[in-house]
């Protein structure tokens, strides 16, 4: 019988775990904030959800060894973009390494200084409430100080590995 005071050890490799989670459909978010000196911050992230309707909380998650880490960590700000389908080309982008992410991008600052990015299907506006470190990644908990919404937008779906601007039928 196992101890149920602790978890067994993994019966299955990384890759086939990354393989089994790709098949959870997701939404796609660009995570952005302003640093103290005022350069702008932007990662694409899956791994968003709602935690409290009240008080109005959400979350997503960072590799700790990410480059942007130091910026999310330290900020008392970020926003949230819900991307629509017309912006797979921009996940890509803030997905990827060595470009200027924000050349060309059209945004405006939130009420925390964070840029909020056109065209997204919403926006939430968080104060960073607190952080979890567990494994190999950093949970952030935002608290939603505001939040906008584009009514008629159609999302940008992550399945399988690969991105859908249609849902299949």
């Amino acid at each position: 019988m196992p101890d149920s005071a602790q978890a067994l050890s993994p019966s299955f490799s990384l890759p086939d775990f990354r393989a089994a989670l790709g098949m959870f459909a997701t939404g796609v978010t660009i995570v952005t904030a302003r640093d103290v000196d005022g350069s702008l911050i932007g990662v694409t992230a899956n791994s968003f959800n709602s935690v409290s309707l009240d008080p109005p909380l959400v979350l997503w998650s960072l590799a700790r060894q990410a480059g942007s880490m130091p910026t999310f960590a330290r900020g008392s700000h970020y926003a949230i973009n819900i991307l629509a389908a017309p912006q797979r080309a921009l996940a890509e982008r803030f997905a990827s390494k060595g470009a200027d992410r924000f050349a060309g991008v059209g945004f405006r600052s939130g009420v925390g200084g964070a840029p909020l990015l056109d065209g997204a299907a919403a926006v939430f506006e968080c104060f960073n409430r607190s952080r979890y470190e567990e494994g190999d990644h950093v949970i952030f908990v935002g608290e939603v100080e505001h939040c906008e919404r584009d009514p008629g937008a159609q999302p940008l779906i992550f399945h399988g590995g690969r991105y859908f601007t249609e849902l299949p039928l």
